[in-house]
């Protein structure tokens, strides 16, 4: 099979890999449909990722169809059309019992960082019993690929950690897709602002049309500015980071209100400073995440509900054998105008 693996800090290229095979019980082989590229692959080609070894086939999203199961597996069968879950969970440890899956001791986001990933033509699977969950008749499956991660990743890092309520007060810091999925997740919970802030006119452009309420462009140092003179000098009750830097990072203390809290989304490949020497008295909350995928079914519900729309992120359509392109446009959203890139195995 046609794979996209990693070669090491800045290396990538596409291979031709067996076939996996059942290698546990509990595993599933699937027959890669559709999947796409996440922002955290451009990390790990950085080099931000260190548990990401070079040889590893990329990709942790995607939908597509069983073709074998292991011997444990009982809710699917060779045939069932499937959307694959970023966070592998076995469903009996600790962690999983506590609904942190992202911590399981067995999985965990494993797919496309320390197991062999989406980017191929088959995957394996492991627990694919709560890993996988069966797509509905008729459901649109470009929709369901944008489930795989970036919406449970938006909502429960940013939405559910950040405790957007009604009548609240946000701002997310980067219009990526990222970004743009907490900006619709967001709107489950009516907040009265919804402030997207990035240096990509382009992408503000998309969160006004996606629901924003107002945008600003920080490339001119001001946002923390414009975000107080917006908020009658008070901040915002919540300030979603979804880059991964430290300049970003470092707005969202700026912008914070007192008893508000900064919900982290994004990768940090290096330290960010915390300035406790302001914020020591502000009562704010910041907290952290990996996504756990709990909230998987519900989005799934809402999507075929046509409650979000997030085939809207879809901005560029490839083939497999053109994925080294899909990479290319990816990676250069901002002239590219790219958010997420369909790859067609």
């Amino acid at each position: 099979m046609k794979a996209l693996v990693y070669q090491g800090t800045g290396k990538k290229a596409v291979e031709d890999r067996p076939i996996p095979e059942i290698a546990a019980p509990g595993d599933a082989i699937v027959k890669i449909a559709k999947t796409t590229i996440c922002g955290t692959d451009l990390h790990i080609l950085k080099g931000d990722v260190s548990t990401c070894e070079p040889g590893r086939v990329l990709g942790h999203e995607g939908v597509g169809v069983v073709t074998k199961v292991g011997s444990a597996v009982t809710a699917f069968q060779p045939g069932d059309r499937v959307l694959i879950s970023c966070i592998s969970a076995c469903g009996k440890c600790e962690y999983c019992r506590k609904g942190m899956y992202s911590h399981c001791t067995t999985g965990g986001w494993i797919l496309g960082n320390r197991i062999d990933g989406t980017q191929a033509e088959y995957v394996r699977v492991p627990h694919a019993d709560t890993s996988l969950y069966k797509i509905p008749a008729g459901a649109d499956e470009e929709a369901l690929v944008m489930l795989s991660d970036i919406l449970p990743t938006g909502f429960e890092c940013g939405v559910l950690n950040g405790k957007i309520e009604p009548g609240s007060t946000v701002a997310i810091v980067g219009a990526g897709p990222v970004g743009l999925a907490s900006l619709l997740t967001a709107q489950f919970y009516s907040p009265a602002e919804l402030i997207m802030i990035d240096v990509d006119d382009n992408r503000l452009a998309m969160a006004r049309q996606f629901g924003a309420t107002a945008t600003i462009n920080s490339s001119d140092g001001k946002a923390a500015e414009s975000v107080k003179k917006m908020t009658g000098d008070r901040g915002v009750d919540t300030a979603v980071e979804a880059v991964g830097v430290p300049a970003t990072f470092l707005l969202c203390e700026d912008i914070v209100a007192p008893g508000g809290t900064i919900a982290n989304v994004g990768v940090h490949g290096v330290k960010v400073d915390l300035h406790l020497e302001r914020l020591w008295s502000h009562n704010i909350t910041i907290t952290t995440r990996l996504v756990d995928t709990v909230t998987t079914p519900m989005l799934l519900k809402t999507v075929q509900s046509r409650k979000i729309d997030p085939k809207r992120l879809i901005t560029h359509r490839f083939t497999l054998d053109r994925i080294l392109d899909a990479y290319d446009t990816f990676g250069k959203a901002a002239t590219t105008h790219a958010l997420k890139v369909l790859i067609e195995a």
